[in-house]
Parts: structure tokens; C-alpha cells; sequence
């Protein structure tokens, strides 16, 4: 049986029954953290939540584990119980466009605890673009109690990674920008260049100049010249911060490829110890 697609449309989504579906709006800047908030209670989707990266889709707290630590079950639970959120509803995230941040972030991380979860393709530039309804303010919904279970199997911190690629067990897939990934500019983290033997695959590249996602039969190609006859299982995908990683990691599942995992400490944790080598070029 094939698996259900990581992507909705605008017409799939306006179609769905609300008892079972929650849209989850995740705009979000990393220059001003409060500006996707905001925009929110301006105009979202109708009955849509509101998630924020660093509140509610991370763990900021975390030493040593990048700039967006993943957050602990207890956590992401009163965060999904706050929402109203309970087993056999589908989230389906949504950022201003192209899902690059926080959206890919949430689909992620509510299939690491293997619940249902999809990204609007084209974001609310497409929910509007077709003439929906917006609705301001911000969405109450009754509470729920909810438990959150994460398989281990699909992330990896950097004491693993290191014996893996140590071992060629594994391949690692950088989405961070060309010139990021070679070192010739790095805004952000302390140390530019990328984890020897990384391969790179900037996020962007997944959508088109509309900000559509790509077919998958074009994505499906690229990855598998990339990863050059690999498992899709023996994937490793990091980013800065372990967030636009998700993005190829969607777009992987988008393309029929199944099982990569996250790096996700990524570039800001494996550079937050000196000991770890760094390539350049």
C-alpha cells in the first residue's frame, strides 16, 4: 500500500471535515520571533492554531544540541493538548508559502510520534490566492489530555552520527544554501563550512518559483543522483539548526523515498564542540 502523500491542496483542505482535521498555522521569522504570531491573529486559515517555533516546536532550553533543540514528549504534549489536538485528528501545517520552516518542522515531528500529519502546498499564499476566508483573532479549542511516544530510531545526535559515518553506514544531506554549506559566508553559527562528506541539497530547490512543491517524479530523480544508489533508510538529513531539514525530508517522502532520518542537533550543535572536524569547498 502506498503511503498517504506529506502534501494537501487548498481545495483537499477546504474539503476536509473539521472534527477530524486541525490546521496549524507555522509562520515564523527567525529575525523577529513574534512577527508570524502576529500575522496570525491578522488572518488565518478558519479554526486554525497558532504553533511557534521556539515555544511550542522546540526546546530552547537544551545545552549543546543546536539553536532548536527538539522538545521532550511531556512538552509537545501539553502543547497538542492545548491545541485540542487527539488521536485520529490530521494536523495539516502551514506556513506563508513554501513550508521552509516551521511547517516541515511540525510534519515531522508529528510522524516522529507516528501520527497523521500533511503541509499545504503553496501555504496560506495559495489558501488565499483561491478566494478562502481568513478568520482573526486566535482559535480557542477545548483542551484534551494527550500522550506523546517518539521513536528514537528516526533521529540522531551526534555521538551516533559520528560512529555512522565513521562506518559509511550512513549518508548526510545538508539543505542549508550552496554558499553556507562551502563556507564562503555563514550568518548565523560560529564556524562556516559543512560535516565532511556531507552532500548538499539546499531546501529551496524543492519548490517552484511559485512556491509549489515540485513534482515528485523531478524531486525523486535529484535525490537519487545524489545519494547515488543509496537506501533512502541510509539518509541523514541535517540543516542549521534541524529545522529546514524537514524540508528534505518532506520532499523525500514527496518523492517515494522512505526512512531517511534528521540530524538534529545539525550544523549549530555539531559545531558547538571543537573536536568535530569541518570541510570547507
Amino acid at each position: 500500500m502506498n503511503a498517504p502523500s506529506p502534501l494537501i491542496d487548498v481545495a483537499a483542505l477546504a474539503a476536509t471535515d473539521p472534527a477530524t482535521t486541525l490546521a496549524v498555522d507555522c509562520r515564523f521569522q527567525l529575525a523577529d520571533t513574534e512577527q508570524g504570531r502576529q500575522a496570525y491573529r491578522q488572518g488565518h486559515i478558519p479554526g486554525a492554531v497558532y504553533a511557534h517555533l521556539d515555544e511550542d516546536l522546540s526546546d530552547p532550553g537544551k545545552q549543546g544540541l543546536g539553536r532548536h533543540p527538539l522538545p521532550e514528549p511531556q512538552a509537545f504534549a501539553a502543547v497538542l493538548g492545548r491545541w485540542g489536538w487527539k488521536p485520529g485528528t490530521t494536523v495539516v501545517a502551514y506556513d506563508a508559502g513554501n513550508g521552509a520552516l516551521a511547517a516541515a518542522r511540525l510534519w515531522w515531528l508529528m510522524r516522529w510520534m507516528g501520527a497523521e500529519a500533511r503541509v499545504l502546498d503553496g501555504g496560506l499564499a495559495a489558501w488565499a490566492a483561491a478566494g478562502k476566508p481568513l478568520e482573526q483573532g486566535e482559535t480557542a479549542r477545548p483542551h484534551t489530555q494527550v500522550t506523546v511516544r517518539f521513536d528514537p530510531g528516526m533521529v540522531l545526535f551526534t555521538p551516533q552520527l559520528r560512529r555512522e559515518l565513521a562506518a559509511d553506514e550512513v549518508l548526510l544531506i545538508d539543505a542549508r544554501a550552496a554558499p553556507r554549506y562551502r563556507g564562503e559566508s555563514e550568518p548565523i553559527d560560529p564556524v562556516a563550512g559543512h560535516v565532511p562528506g556531507a552532500r548538499n541539497h539546499p531546501f529551496a530547490g524543492n519548490v517552484d518559483a511559485g512556491q509549489r512543491w515540485r513534482p515528485a517524479a523531478e524531486l525523486c530523480g535529484e535525490f537519487e543522483q545524489l545519494t547515488a544508489g543509496r537506501d533512502p533508510a541510509s539518509v541523514v538529513h541535517m540543516c542549521g539548526s534541524g529545522v529546514t531539514a524537514c524540508h528534505n525530508l518532506l520532499a523525500m517522502e514527496h518523492a517515494g523515498l522512505h526512512g531517511s532520518r534528521l540530524y538534529a542537533p545539525s550544523w549549530s550543535g555539531w559545531v558547538g564542540d571543537p573536536d568535530n572536524p569541518v570541510a570547507t569547498g
